[in-house]
């Protein structure tokens, strides 16, 4: 089997490519991709009382979470720029894992997903909780990074087991 076959990026040359959309129709879609950032106990510390001297983590890896969804064509060089209608992040602190949870939600109508626009998201909310912190750990770690589900488009709706 040819990777043209496999990986709609290549063409029958195994050339990269961008894929054509243009023919597929407009549908409703979203996308909620997670991901967390584990810390040592005073790291979690510091962010719940906001004492990180760069400031809120929280709020600022929210926006950059934002900020990176809406660049993600510039990031990513095969997505399409697409017109986000919506997106939600949430970080949230989970004591028991000592961890900063990230969640992102995306949407649009369109022609194409925003599933790569949500991963985007919790990855630049996860690096930007990494920067804020690393003056005082430099050894946390940003993991499981995934696709929890998304709506729409011809491949229809997927949603990771553990959501369900």
């Amino acid at each position: 089997m040819a990777i043209a076959e496999d990986f709609t990026h290549f063409d029958a040359q195994g050339n990269a490519r961008m894929v054509s959309v243009g023919d597929k129709p407009e549908t409703q879609r979203t996308a909620v991709a997670a991901g967390r950032v584990l810390v040592n106990q005073k790291t979690f510390d510091l962010i719940r009382s906001g004492g990180v001297k760069k400031g809120d983590v929280l709020t600022v890896a929210q926006v950059a979470g934002i900020m990176g969804a809406k660049r993600t064509p510039d990031l990513i060089p095969m997505c399409h720029p697409i017109l986000l209608t919506g997106v939600d992040l949430e970080l949230t602190l989970n004591e028991a894992d000592l961890a900063v949870e990230i969640q992102a939600t995306t949407k649009c109508s369109g022609v194409t997903g925003v599933e790569m626009e949500a991963l985007t998201a919790v990855t630049a909310a996860a690096l930007t909780v990494y920067d804020m912190c690393k003056a005082v750990q430099r050894d946390m770690v940003i993991s499981d990074i995934r696709l929890l589900k998304k709506t729409g488009g011809q491949s229809g709706d997927f949603a990771r087991p553990e959501t369900e």
